[in-house]
Parts: C-alpha cells; structure tokens; sequence
C-alpha cells in the first residue's frame, strides 16, 4: 500500500510539472510572437511627388495634372508677379513683352509669386514642366530653379510645344540649379496632348 501510495505521489508531481511547463511554453510563444510583430521592418516611406509647372496655353497644366493623378503627386502652378497677356505671348511682335525678354535675356529672371514651395524638403521627387520659348524652357521657371536647392532630389523635366522637342532645356535648367539634384533626361510633349501617352511614360519612369 505503502509503495502504490509513493507512486501516486510521484505521478501527480510529473503531472503538475507538465502542465507548468506547457503554460510557460504557450507564454514563450505568445510572447514571442509580439516581439517578432515588434521587429518586422516598416514598410518603405512612399516618395512624396511635387509636380511643379508654368503654363500659358494650359497644355502644360493638362500633362501636369496627368502626372499628379498617376502618381499621387502634389500640383503646384508657377504664378509670374506681373501675369502674361494674350498681347505679351505673341511671339511674332517684336513689341510684346515676351519678344523683348528674348532679345534681352536679363529680362527673363521673370519675378514669381510663390517661387519657394512650401514643405520643399519633404519631396523626393520633382517633376518640372513648361512650354518651349525659342528652344528652352519658358523663362518663367528660372526663379524657381534658382531658389530651390534640389540636392537629394529626382527631377523630371516636361514640355509641351506645338512641334519643338526639349532643346538644350533640360542642360540650362541643371545650371541654373548648380548642378544640384539628379536631373533625368524627361519628355517633350508635341502637338496635341495625349493622356494615354503620358500615363505610359511615367510608367516607364519606375517610380516607387
């Protein structure tokens, strides 16, 4: 009696250790599971896009609009302090405005309203576009360009023209910004504006 007493001493101790051990078990794992959920990494932060854009004759402003809606991108119009007539775009009047700023470039550092965008340092990537004016991009985005620092940025040129393509618009830009940021080669928009054709572009650009 005494031994079967013992026995059933013993068992009950076995018993009681193991369920011990598999509660502690299940607590690891709970826990461990937490602290897996707490290192997974997070997920890549999105690039912020800033479309920035001048236009006189909104085909501009249409392929920007394109541009933000593929991307999630913010828009924002580049205002001249003194706006541009109908009268001061003919390019055919040696007496309109945008025909002397020509002959004259030092009358192409066209004041802006709002030349520094707000929040600038928050964008990765910034797409710049602008109408052609005698084979460079129209002058109205030169503040701009000069007023931001682009270090650590992506930027995109855009023009649109009637049948011109980029010229040596996108060298002058890079200048003016010092060199700063990295300026790829971007697209000319010629005739009329094709939103299939600029939503397959920025497809091609692989942006994140």
């Amino acid at each position: 009696m005494k031994l079967k007493k013992f026995f059933a001493i013993v068992c009950m101790a076995v018993s009681l250790l193991g369920v011990t051990a598999c509660g502690s078990q299940a607590s690891n794992t709970t826990g461990g599971g937490t602290q897996t959920a707490a290192a997974e990494k997070a997920p890549a932060k999105a690039k912020k896009v800033l479309v920035v854009y001048y236009t006189n004759s909104h085909r501009t402003e249409q392929v920007a609009k394109d541009i933000a809606k593929k991307t999630g991108g913010d828009l924002y119009l580049l205002e001249p302090q003194q706006p541009y007539t109908e009268a001061d775009l003919d390019y055919n009047n040696k007496s309109a405005r945008v025909y002397k700023e020509h002959e004259d470039p030092k009358l192409q550092d066209v004041a802006l309203k709002n030349a520094k965008p707000a929040n600038w340092k928050d964008y990765d990537t910034v797409f710049v576009g602008y109408p052609i004016w005698w084979g460079i991009a129209a002058w109205p985005l030169n503040q701009f360009v000069k007023s931001n620092d682009f270090t650590g940025k992506t930027v995109i040129p855009f023009s649109t023209s009637a049948s011109s393509g980029m010229g040596g618009s996108v060298g002058k830009l890079k200048a003016m910004a010092g060199g700063k940021g990295n300026w790829l080669s971007g697209m000319g928009f010629t005739g009329g504006i094709d939103d299939s054709k600029v939503n397959s572009w920025v497809d091609s650009l692989g942006l994140k």
